[in-house]
């Protein structure tokens, strides 16, 4: 596998003192350009590789330090014209998150993707991992049905290549999945964004991208809905869209686990769904149809 480490910064932390899950997805990003810089690939990360999905698995708070966080990858799956790397994240001994990415490398002029080259194929080849596959989050078109929210997009959130950067679409699905949940629900807001007795931690999250968002000063939209409960956990599907067509960029599932209680040296405790959050978010449930 390929190990590198990802300095952390005191900027990425959130209000509950660790890193926020967006950020995760920019450490994951980090390791993959240092893989791509170390060998024939760098010439892909220039002229076009473009990211089809990504699948992430919290496992533990990453805390500030200097060490940073450390990232071992490798490639999980390899076709034609895509492949899939697998990503385990370290602080010390711990592991705080495994993920998975699947990218397509593409010519921008055409808009079109592309075939890998032989030297970058034989590059990736040489770093094939056996990684078990992350569980699948799934869930069917909101179909207009969620709360919709206005998506702005920043000129600093667009990439080399001239759209959103992936990244920052993690960014967009938990403005909107805090603005809306926090609406539904006073038992969802947020740590220092109010009072709530319950401490809400993210343990999947999963992105699907459909089209290139490019800027504009008009806004976009999201959609946000729980599309499945548990007994301690809501799993939440986003929907990034154009409100003027109703061109969708992307979708978002994320479970969101309840938890009492923790301190700076232990972490919350899960706990049931009250029964009256319970009943509120039954009542906005987006099933399969």
């Amino acid at each position: 596998m390929f190990h590198t480490t990802v300095p952390l910064r005191w900027s990425d932390l959130d209000a509950q003192g660790h890193v926020g899950n967006p950020l995760v997805v920019d450490y994951l990003q980090e390791a993959r350009a240092a893989f791509f810089r170390a060998g024939p690939c760098s010439a892909l990360l220039d002229s076009g590789v473009v990211v089809v999905g990504h699948q992430i698995r919290y496992d533990a708070p990453i805390r500030y330090m200097d060490a940073g966080v450390e990232v071992a990858l490798g490639i999980s799956r390899l076709g034609g014209a895509r492949f899939e790397v697998a990503y385990q994240l370290y602080q010390g001994d711990r592991q705080v998150a495994e993920a998975r990415t699947v990218l397509c490398p593409f010519d921008f002029e055409t808009q079109r993707p592309t075939r890998l080259a032989a030297t970058d194929r034989a590059w990736l080849e040489g770093h094939a991992v056996v990684a078990e596959s992350l569980r699948e989050l799934t869930a069917s078109s909101l179909d207009g049905h969620g709360t919709v929210t206005p998506c702005p997009v920043r000129w600093s959130d667009l990439d080399s290549y001239g759209h959103v950067n992936n990244v920052k679409v993690f960014d967009y699905l938990m403005q909107a999945r805090i603005t809306a949940t926090t609406a539904w629900d006073p038992a969802m807001t947020r740590a220092g964004a109010g009072e709530s007795s319950l401490t809400w931690l993210i343990a999947r999250q999963d992105v699907d991208y459909v089209n290139q968002i490019p800027h504009r000063v008009r806004p976009y939209a999201v959609r946000t809905a729980p599309v499945a409960l548990g007994r301690s956990s809501v799993t939440l599907a986003g929907e990034v869209f154009d409100p003027d067509d109703d061109t969708l960029f992307a979708r978002g599932r994320t479970v969101l686990v309840a938890a009492t209680g923790g301190s700076a040296t232990e972490g919350p405790t899960k706990t049931d769904l009250p029964e009256t959050l319970r009943a509120t978010l039954s009542g906005r449930l987006v099933t399969a149809r």
